[in-house]
């Protein structure tokens, strides 16, 4: 049988681990964002306002998701 206090203890360690995973995907999420509304731009500068909001508008998503995990 498992001690109570050492289940305690690894259900705090896969928390901690999962805020990091958040973190870590958030992140690539946007920056991999970031990289591809530049070259989209850079293929097609006069659709640059509209790429401009599609990549604002997802990032915003990833970060809501992010922020979501985070307190669920």
């Amino acid at each position: 049988m498992i001690d109570p206090t050492a289940m305690a203890s690894l259900a705090e360690l896969s928390g901690n681990v999962g805020f990091g995973l958040v973190t870590i995907g958030a992140g690539l999420g946007i920056g991999m964002i970031g990289a591809k509304a530049a070259e989209s731009t850079g293929r097609n500068p006069g659709a640059s306002s509209s790429i401009m909001v599609i990549a604002i508008t997802l990032a915003a998503l990833i970060e809501g998701v992010a922020l979501f995990s985070i307190f669920m």
